[in-house]
């Protein structure tokens, strides 16, 4: 929802019950939100294209706390040292593993220093929109519907200047004010386990793999449609991990190779010369016909998963939500366009289109579709030639490739 000029997300892990400008459809599924257009160009951009949210990355600028008040019944995180002030240490170094597994991805902004040093709060509910980004494990929250095991609820902006609590003001469209990472801590049938006593956990969920998940949700991601990416929106199940723990020569190891290509999208290196490739194209209905009849402007096929292999590895690299495109002054306009970047050059790809109709569906991305679009309906005095509506995700389509010139 937007309040005034902020747009607040919420992304859940659930249990898995049973298993600027000129911008097109971007891999991967980030957190997304259109400027504020009726303000001044000079602190709107002067364009209602949507834009990725962000985290500013310059040295010591992103700042976490977390708050050592732990629910003691039920006991909702499992230790292996159970004196009070060891077990503090123990939850905490799980914070900074999982912090530093997003700080190892080669070819990025984000790196060991961008993290400030982690802080600690006595505060229960510490959890709120103060400007600070905190992690709770015994505040209540509303969010926690049945099969929720944790969500990150964010505040990004949609103009410059604006301020969140004391003392976070945005210099940059898009830019994360605060996120606050919750974990339920009240339902006695969801506990969480150190990586060091997880084995002596069976029914426990791993600590290390959900926090690095909440901790995409801070840097901006949205969920992924790729099974084995970290931001996939199920946990693993109890007793498991997602990938495989971090070790030296692999510090990014749980990561994915969706969520590093995505990583390298939203916080490119200029001087990374490896991963500058891209493939761009569109999903179109062989019989436009098929198209939905509301609302007008719908030229694509919306929605689809567009995922790229690498030819020789049969590894799933990267994947986008595609369908739509933004030229300046916007709005989007629903046009079936996708682009893949942050793939390695030298390589080649193959790319097949589906729709989100399996596991993972359109309501686990609303955060990366919804906010597309602004008008007069959702926004009050919203000048009507940079509004739209965003359509109905297509999930009734199959795919085939047209051969190129």
């Amino acid at each position: 929802m937007n309040v005034i000029a902020k747009q607040i997300c919420s992304s859940a892990l659930a249990l898995f019950y049973g298993a600027w400008f000129e911008p097109l459809a971007q891999a991967y599924a980030f957190n997304m939100i259109v400027p504020d257009v009726r303000q001044p160009a000079a602190v709107s951009g002067g364009s209602a294209c949507p834009v990725k949210a962000r985290q500013l990355t310059s040295a010591g600028s992103i700042a976490i706390q977390w708050s050592t008040a732990l629910n003691p019944n039920p006991v909702t995180i499992v230790t292996q040292n159970q004196t009070t002030s060891g077990r503090l240490t123990e939850i905490e170094q799980v914070i900074a593993q999982s912090m530093a597994v997003w700080a190892a991805v080669s070819g990025t902004t984000l790196v060991p220093g961008t993290f400030a040093p982690l802080a600690r709060t006595a505060a229960q509910n510490a959890c709120g929109s103060d400007g600070l980004n905190t992690i709770c494990f015994d505040q209540a929250d509303m969010a926690f519907t049945p099969g929720v095991v944790a969500f990150t609820r964010v505040i990004e902006t949609d103009r410059i200047g604006l301020q969140v609590g004391s003392s976070a003001v945005a210099t940059q469209l898009g830019q994360i004010l605060d996120a606050d990472i919750y974990f339920n801590p009240s339902d006695s049938r969801t506990t969480y386990a150190t990586p060091q006593a997880l084995a002596a956990t069976p029914t426990a969920y791993d600590l290390e793999s959900v926090l690095t998940h909440e901790l995409g949700h801070l840097l901006g991601f949205s969920h992924s449609a790729i099974w084995s990416a970290m931001m996939f929106p199920f946990a693993p199940a109890p007793g498991t991990i997602s990938g495989t723990r971090p070790t030296p020569l692999q510090p990014d190891a749980p990561l994915g190779d969706d969520d590093r290509t995505g990583l390298r999208v939203l916080y490119p290196d200029p001087a990374d010369t490896v991963h500058q490739g891209s493939i761009t194209g569109k999903i179109i209905p062989a019989n436009p016909l098929a198209l939905p009849a509301s609302p007008s402007g719908v030229t694509g096929i919306f929605g689809s998963h567009v995922v790229a292999v690498d030819a020789a590895s049969g590894a799933a690299v990267a994947a986008t939500l595609g369908g739509w495109s933004c030229s300046a002054p916007g709005p989007a306009q629903f046009d079936g366009t996708y682009e893949i970047e942050g793939l390695a050059v030298g390589r080649s790809y193959t790319v097949y289109a589906e729709p989100l109709n399996g596991a993972v569906d359109p309501s686990r991305f609303t955060n990366a579709i919804v906010p597309l679009c602004r008008n007069t309906v959702s926004d009050a005095g919203w000048p009507p030639l940079q509004g739209c509506v965003v359509p109905t995700v297509d999930l009734s389509f199959t795919a085939r490739t047209r051969p190129g010139p």
